[in-house]
């Protein structure tokens, strides 16, 4: 214990900091408690427990969904790849921005107005028991040993980094070294998130998060700029906007830097080799290409959209937010105050890790350099690096409460997913279908305290090291999300999507994703995605239109036929003009440069998609028997809405032009 508090006394912080969290902590667990109350004589209910009764406000629905997808791999993961190759990064969060408003207008209608509980509840409605049975399976396993796994283990390895808490205090169980320090962090993360939303709910873990995400975008700015004014005061570089300023001028008169590029060229120059070479004793002969991990307008037109609207749009965990609103307008509103919100945070996490990189790297740093406590032994240090340096008395413990707001919500809105899933999409469907609401919601609390319980004891074993978790999570995610789209996009909009071509499909999207990663090692994981999308979506279609289940198709109105053609005709047109940009690049070096053929050959094949499902729609006889009806009414958005979707595209394109 004498290591802890020394390591506590001199790490920088002061009792105000500690201060700071220590009452943030006691309003958050506080405030969970006094929402999960419920009035005398009343219980909850499986939708008080599951979907927060229906109550929650588009300013709810959209800090929510911030607070439950921001965790320590954004503000160690992004700052750190900041850090080594710039704000590239940050194209993962701004085109998310732009996907909320895609889920908000098409997806999440459809969803909201089929009353839908659960992502699996869709697939067993549309598909068969079994598709929904099966992905029920998977994102459990998925939820509890690698979601609440890794982001636990992130958390409190950003936690004892910030705080320089000591990592030799080890004790071996069966054959494990573990960390005393780090599973007490783990321990306590778990415990904070668990108070408050096993017992209340949704309704606890959405209304705090509104709380959480003050801490998290309020913090993270004031980190930010707190960091930019010392850095200008240091220099005599005057304030912070000076400072940024400063920065970005200098690491522009470096040759070949693209620290504030938001689209990253291939450079056959400096990285002959795309993805890096190591020789047989595992040392690094040449640094991979930072076009490998984030290869040009990929990020734009590619299949980053995959990625982003598997987990935006069929995600358990993030689209319950929206599923819980109290109405279908207030969950479109919701969607656009997420994308603002979700514009800020790459700015929050990124230019931390690039000031890091200049105060590490320039000459006219030396000398302050050698004023500040430990350093940047790797990239992902950058963030408490900078905490520990660069931030005043107070702004210290408010930094550190954004980072822990970040972890507990993502770790309570996971418990309360965990057990919505298991709850409604196993045991009422399998085990007890006649269980009263009050059951149902027992049966939640212990699914959570169960995950809880068997994550912690994963945890070690299957985290052994933060670079093994990130690529464990980077694959996953390459591997899932084509399947993903294509069974559930194409079971929501397309009447003939069959249950056979989902089956398939769900095996296809790991063993084309594994084929395809060995046959072609040297293609970025974001272009093999979208070469398995394509893939997929051949395999959906063949098999779909070979189906003996089709019954004869409804009749539709004069208006949504040629509405569903006019817009079929303007897709294939863009995927006409698409692939032409995708033969382009093969024969120009400044298109090749900028990743024109995985993008654009991408784009084709989606806006295709989309044109062959619209135009099948409107003029195929046949139809699956459990097709979903679609009213096209219910994709009606209001004058709200769509001023804010011109706000955050408009604020988007000046981003991409003023950062290209």
């Amino acid at each position: 214990m004498d290591k802890i508090f020394e390591a506590l006394s001199n790490n920088g912080f002061a009792t105000a900091d500690y201060l700071v969290f220590i009452v943030y902590i006691i309003i958050l667990v506080g405030m969970g408690l006094f929402l999960s109350r419920t009035k005398k004589g009343e219980e909850k209910s499986s939708t008080d427990y599951f979907l927060a009764g229906n109550t929650l406000t588009w300013w709810a629905v959209g800090a929510s969904l911030i607070a439950a997808n921001i965790s320590a791999e954004q503000f160690i993961g992004m700052s750190g790849s900041a850090f080594a190759s710039g704000i590239a990064q940050a194209a993962y969060e701004l085109m998310a921005a732009a996907t909320l408003l895609v889920v908000g207008k098409f997806l999440l209608p459809l969803m909201i107005e089929k009353k839908i509980f659960t992502i699996p509840q869709f697939l067993r409605e549309r598909y068969n028991w079994g598709v929904g049975f099966a992905f029920s399976l998977l994102w459990l396993f998925l939820y509890v040993f690698v979601n609440l796994t890794s982001v636990a283990w992130l958390g409190a390895l950003a936690i004892q980094q910030i705080l320089g808490l000591p990592t030799d205090m080890v004790v071996n169980v069966a054959g494990i070294e573990i960390d005393q320090v780090r599973m007490c962090i783990i321990l306590s993360l778990f415990v904070i998130a668990g108070i408050y939303s096993i017992y209340g709910g949704l309704a606890s873990v959405a209304w705090t998060d509104v709380m959480q995400v003050t801490f998290l975008v309020g913090g993270g700015l004031i980190t930010a700029y707190a960091a930019l004014s010392v850095i200008g005061d240091e220099m005599g570089l005057g304030g912070a906007w000076d400072a940024l300023a400063h920065i970005k001028d200098y690491l522009a008169s470096i040759d070949g830097d693209k620290h504030f590029n938001l689209v990253v060229t291939r450079n056959e120059e400096l990285y002959p080799v795309i993805n890096g070479v190591v020789d047989n004793a595992g040392n690094i002969v040449q640094k991979e290409d930072p076009f490998f991990t984030n290869p040009g307008i990929v990020l734009i037109f590619g299949a980053l959209w995959l990625t982003n609207l598997g987990y935006w749009g069929f995600n358990q965990y993030i689209i319950q937010k929206g599923l819980a609103a109290k109405s279908l307008d207030e969950a479109k509103k919701g969607m656009v105050f997420a994308a603002f919100l979700k514009i800020l945070i790459p700015f929050i996490v990124c230019i931390p890790g690039v000031c890091a990189f200049y105060i590490m790297n320039a000459p006219e740093c030396d000398g302050l350099r050698e004023t500040l406590a430990g350093s940047i032994a790797r990239s992902d240090d950058a963030y408490p690096f900078l905490i520990r340096n660069f931030t005043p008395t107070v702004v210290k413990g408010l930094s550190f409460a954004a980072l822990a707001a970040a972890v507990i919500s993502s770790l309570a809105s996971m418990f309360n997913s965990t057990s919505t899933l298991f709850t409604m999409d196993i045991y009422k469907q399998f085990i007890n279908k006649n269980a009263s609401e009050k059951k149902l919601v027992n049966v939640g609390r212990m699914t959570s305290v169960t995950a809880l319980i068997i994550a912690l004891i994963a945890v070690y074993p299957l985290m052994g090291g933060i670079d093994q978790a990130f690529q464990f999570i980077q694959e996953y995610s390459a591997f899932v999300y084509p399947g993903v789209v294509v069974i559930f996009g194409l079971g929501l909009l397309w009447k003939r999507a069959s249950g056979t071509a989902a089956v398939v499909c769900a095996i296809g999207t790991f063993a084309f994703s594994i084929i395809y990663k060995f046959a072609f090692p040297e293609m970025p994981f974001l272009v093999r995605s979208g070469v398995v999308f394509i893939t997929l979506v051949i395999l959906f279609v063949w098999i779909s239109l070979k189906s003996n289940k089709s019954v004869p198709a409804d009749e539709l109105d004069e208006h949504t036929i040629k509405t569903q053609l006019f817009w079929s005709r303007i897709m294939f047109i863009i995927a006409g003009v698409s692939l032409a940009l995708c033969i382009a690049g093969f024969f120009n070096e400044s298109m090749h440069m900028l990743g024109f053929e995985g993008a654009w050959i991408f784009f084709a094949a989606i806006t295709a998609t989309i044109g062959i499902y619209l135009r099948s729609n409107a003029l195929d006889k046949v139809q699956d028997p459990k097709l979903v009806a679609i009213d096209l009414n219910v994709f009606h958005t209001d004058k709200i809405f769509n001023i804010g979707a011109f706000g955050v595209i408009a604020i988007l394109t000046i981003l991409y032009i003023a950062l290209w």
